[in-house]
């Protein structure tokens, strides 16, 4: 109840604040991009149920002759890459803390093809509701394996207190004036998880 509480006197104070730069970002976006301002996914919450998570666009929907889109190194723009440098993207999930399908401290809520893969312990990370930020962004974000996330992200669930959660959100504070660990190596984004162990293949896929 009371991260309940914090979530939602959080993400409802962060909004009023943000709201001019919000607004200038959708406006940047609308001019430079186009329509939609919006990406929106469906993405694994509590439990594995789908929800509808909101970002700023950053990249575009080129697509090749067959139709396919293309690597999300030729997608992202420069003005998107700016976005996701200093995790403005990410600022429409304050709306997903204040509607109650995330957290502000929490895992962070991956693709729905991926929760198939999960073994008995990475499917500890659907116990919590996700989160804007958490664990692993503290300790590495898309520069870390898939393995350490999961185990970053278990050890949050297992270990998940006020304090903790506190001391998170300084931290995310300090790392996006850093902009550390914003992409894997030799990645626009993050490789898409294909399940653990030697089966697992990289392919480009969706940020987290």
């Amino acid at each position: 109840m009371l991260k309940r509480i914090f979530d939602i006197l959080f993400s409802f104070i962060a909004i009023v604040i943000l709201s001019p730069a919000l607004a200038g970002l959708y406006f940047m976006i609308r001019k430079r991009m186009g329509a939609p301002v919006l990406f929106i996914h469906e993405r694994a919450g509590r439990d594995g149920k789908p929800f509808k998570l909101y970002k700023f666009r950053t990249m575009t929907d080129a697509k090749n002759e067959g139709g396919e889109l293309l690597p999300d190194s030729e997608r992202l723009t420069p003005f998107g890459q700016k976005l996701r440098k200093y995790s403005l993207d990410e600022l429409p999930q304050f709306f997903n803390v204040l509607i109650g399908n995330m957290s502000i401290v929490g895992p962070r809520p991956l693709l729905l093809e991926y929760v198939p893969l999960y073994d008995e312990k990475q499917r500890t990370r659907l116990n919590v509701k996700p989160g804007i930020t958490g664990h692993a962004q503290i300790n590495g974000r898309n520069a870390i394996t898939w393995e350490k996330k999961f185990e970053l992200d278990t050890w949050y669930v297992e270990n998940r207190s006020f304090s903790l959660d506190c001391k998170i959100i300084l931290k995310t504070v300090m790392k996006v004036f850093k902009s550390e660990g914003i992409s894997a190596s030799n990645e626009a984004t993050m490789p898409k998880f294909t399940g653990s162990g030697k089966t697992g293949i990289k392919k480009t896929g969706i940020r987290d």
